[in-house]
């Protein structure tokens, strides 16, 4: 992927996620901690996968996922204004619960952490 592709990449991640926090009032994307993971523009620009994650889990971020994808005509034509583009590209929002494994790992390395303490104070 070249320079000019990460960095639309970046644009559209961070545009998508200025507009879950300002524009969007659908209860399905609004009701929870949602966060856009990451983004995969295709090579010639024209379909974006768009990765959904949320602190609540999968089923979660699969219900904000069905939500953007009503919103989707909408946040492509503000990306399109907002970035400058002719044409922006086709949005595909996927579900993802990144964000639910990682709080676990962090829980259990928490666990483990006060595990080992209370084990060497005896």
């Amino acid at each position: 992927m070249n320079q000019k592709n990460l960095r639309r990449n970046e644009d559209i991640l961070r545009e998508i996620s200025a507009m879950i926090r300002e524009d969007i009032k659908d209860p399905r994307v609004t009701s929870s901690m949602v966060s856009v993971v990451r983004t995969e523009l295709s090579g010639d620009n024209s379909s974006c996968k768009v990765f959904i994650s949320a602190i609540e889990g999968l089923t979660t971020a699969k219900k904000a996922a069905e939500g953007l994808t009503s919103a989707a005509g909408m946040i492509r034509r503000e990306i399109a204004n907002r970035l400058h583009m002719k044409k922006a590209p086709e949005l595909k929002f996927i579900a993802d619960n990144s964000i639910e494994y990682s709080a676990r790992i962090i829980k259990e390395l928490e666990v483990l952490e006060s595990e080992q303490e209370n084990g060497d104070k005896l």
